[in-house]
């Protein structure tokens, strides 16, 4: 391929802004055209994310250090990443999409396809309704063809993401017992609630904190009920002592008869070509379940189950980097779908262990 791709992020400031942009500098295919922010307006993009920050050699062989500029400056572009907070994208959907052909929006505005629901979860009626047609969920393990041939996509939520993740094969493979309520518990990072300080984010505060901020009514629960297909699965969200991670622990119940063996195929059948998706379901040893710490900084999901045969209940684990799989790492992958390369690309990073 003889020509870059150029692509900017626009709301580059906040932690999914800058993880993208770190995904987006390593990719081979790409070229950053820009990136805005409207409170940091001329500052270099590394005093904000310092991991950034470009090496003597890097800078002698002719990179110019980014600047964010501010959204009003913003020129046409191949692609374009929307990181913006919610509301803000459908309300400026139509001048966003006169900048590129192809637009990634990590944000909510676009993911849910049904307005009621989206209204019921988001508390406000969608400001550019005949647009959320238009967008593909851009979670590529349940809608990669749609991703493939789409100029729009809308981004995950993280805690969506795990949800539906750990539940996708056996409801796919029909062995949830319809009638019966799904729970699923979501153990999150402190980098989810996003990179503005607030009064629970205060360090005093958030130190050793299990802190169940969203027992019921998670907006990410809408996502969830539209992936499965199902309006009795139930989400609750807690804070833990972690910056990067999510965990979903789904309480489901499957046919009678149901075999572990019945699950190693459900699984296999759903994730056994996925370039970021391990089955993790081992006998022994402390990682023998999916465990998020593992997956910093990578755009994996580790996912797993538990069966008690007796009961019929299910656990269903997965877990991902809410900044990565959750976030930056699948908005990368779904623009490598949508222009036609190996959706691996930029994303082979495979974690670290110990951390």
């Amino acid at each position: 391929m003889s020509e870059r791709v150029r692509v900017s992020i626009v709301g580059g400031s906040g932690y999914g802004g800058g993880e993208l942009l770190r995904l987006l500098l390593g990719h081979s295919q790409v070229e950053i055209a820009q990136v805005t922010s409207e409170s940091h307006t001329g500052e270099f993009v590394h005093s904000l994310h310092p991991n950034l920050r470009p090496t003597g050699k890097r800078l002698s062989s002719g990179f110019q250090p980014i600047r964010f500029t501010a959204i009003g400056e913003l020129q046409p572009c191949d692609v374009l990443f929307v990181a913006l907070p919610h509301g803000e994208a459908q309300r400026r959907i139509e001048r966003l999409a006169g900048l590129a052909g192809r637009i990634v929006d990590l944000s909510a505005d676009f993911r849910v396809r049904d307005l009621a629901l989206y209204q019921r979860y988001y508390a406000e009626p969608h400001a550019a309704a005949g647009w959320v047609e238009r967008f593909v969920y851009g979670l590529p393990e349940i809608n990669r063809q749609a991703i493939r041939n789409s100029k729009y996509v809308s981004g995950v939520g993280c805690n969506a993401t795990a949800a539906i993740l750990a539940l996708w094969p056996a409801a796919r493979a029909g062995l949830l017992l319809p009638g019966q309520r799904i729970v699923v518990d979501v153990k999150a990072g402190s980098s989810e609630g996003g990179a503005t300080a607030s009064a629970a984010s205060h360090h005093p505060e958030r130190r050793d904190a299990v802190r169940s901020f969203a027992p019921v009514g998670h907006r990410h629960q809408a996502e969830v009920i539209q992936a499965l297909g199902r309006d009795d699965v139930f989400l609750s969200v807690t804070s833990v002592e972690l910056v990067r991670g999510v965990l979903a622990t789904a309480h489901a119940w499957v046919a009678p008869g149901t075999t572990d063996k019945d699950l190693w195929r459900a699984y296999r059948a759903a994730y056994g070509q996925e370039p970021f998706v391990r089955i993790v379901h081992e006998r022994g040893g402390i990682y023998r379940h999916p465990e998020p710490k593992l997956l910093a900084g990578t755009n994996l999901a580790d996912v797993g189950w538990e069966l008690d045969p007796q009961t019929g209940r299910l656990v269903a684990l997965a877990a991902i980097d809410n900044l990565g799989k959750g976030a930056a790492g699948s908005a990368v992958q779904c623009m490598n779908l949508m222009l036609g390369w190996d959706e691996t690309m930029g994303l082979e990073f495979m974690g670290l262990h110990p951390v």
